[in-house]
C-alpha cells in the first residue's frame, strides 16, 4: 500500500456523508446524547449499541451519521469545546486577566466533563474540529493584541493549555473518584487527613506544608493553587511581549 492509498481515520478528513430527506435522527442529536451519556456514566459506558438504545434507534442508524466510535469521540470533544469563549480585551495591559479567565473557563469545562481529559490526547484529529479551531484562533488574537508575535503567541498558548490540562486531569480524576465514593469533599477530607498527617510525619518539609491543609476548603484551595501556578507561568511570558 502506498502513502496515497492510506487514509487518516478522522471525521474531519473524510467528505461529509449524504443525508436522507427528513432523517429521523441527526448527527447533532447523536452527539448531544453521547455527551449526556458520558457525563452521567463515564467513558466506559459509551458504545454505539448503548447510545442507540438511548435514542430509540439501532446502532446501524447511528453509523449512517458517524462511521465509528472513534469519530464519535472527535465529535463529542468538539461539542464540549463549543462551550468555551475567549475573553475579549480592549486594553492590552489587561491581557493577563483575560488569559486567566479563559484558562479558568477551560478548567471548568473539563471538570463538567471529566471523561474528556482521558481521551483528548489520543482522539484522532480532534484539533481540527471547528469549535477548537475557533477557540485557538481567538486565543492567538488575544495574545497578539497583548504584544506577542504570532509564533510567541502560539508557544505561550501551548504552554497555558498544557498547564491547564495537567492540573485539571488530576483534579478531574480525583473528583470522579470522590463521586464514586458517595462522600462530599468535606467528608472525604475529614476521613483522609488523619492518614495524611501520619504519612508526612517523618518528613519535616511535607509535615510543615500539609499540616494546616485539613482546615482549608478543598475546592477553594484547588482554585487558588490553579490561579497561583498560572500566574507563575504568565510571569515568565512577560519578557517575550
Amino acid at each position: 500500500m502506498t502513502a496515497d492509498d492510506q487514509q487518516i481515520s478522522s471525521v474531519w478528513t473524510r467528505p461529509p456523508r449524504g443525508r436522507r430527506d427528513q432523517p429521523a435522527l441527526s448527527r447533532e442529536q447523536i452527539v448531544a446524547e453521547a455527551v449526556r451519556l458520558l457525563d452521567a456514566e463515564g467513558l466506559h459506558a459509551l458504545s454505539m449499541r448503548r447510545l442507540g438504545a438511548r435514542l430509540s434507534a439501532g446502532a446501524t442508524s447511528l453509523y449512517r451519521h458517524v462511521a465509528s466510535k472513534d469519530e464519535l469521540i472527535e465529535l463529542v470533544l468538539d461539542e464540549i469545546y463549543g462551550e468555551l469563549r475567549v475573553s475579549t480585551v480592549t486594553d492590552p495591559a489587561a491581557w493577563r486577566e483575560a488569559v486567566i479567565d479563559t484558562a479558568g473557563g477551560i478548567r471548568a469545562m473539563l471538570l463538567r466533563h471529566p471523561w474528556a481529559v482521558s481521551v483528548i490526547g489520543g482522539a484522532g484529529l480532534s484539533y481540527l474540529g471547528p469549535n477548537l479551531m475557533r477557540i485557538t484562533d481567538d486565543m492567538l488574537a488575544l495574545l497578539e493584541s497583548a504584544g506577542f508575535g504570532l509564533e510567541a503567541a502560539d508557544s505561550a498558548l501551548s504552554t497555558v493549555v498544557a498547564y491547564v490540562m495537567g492540573m485539571t486531569s488530576a483534579e478531574a480524576a480525583w473528583l470522579t473518584k470522590l463521586a464514586g465514593s458517595g462522600l462530599t469533599q468535606d467528608e472525604w477530607a475529614e476521613q483522609a487527613w488523619p492518614a495524611v498527617r501520619r504519612a508526612v510525619e517523618p518528613y519535616p518539609r511535607l509535615r510543615r506544608l500539609y499540616a494546616p491543609d485539613g482546615d482549608k476548603d478543598p475546592q477553594r484551595t484547588r482554585e487558588e493553587d490553579f490561579t497561583r501556578g498560572l500566574n507563575h507561568i504568565l510571569d515568565g511570558f512577560e519578557p517575550r511581549r
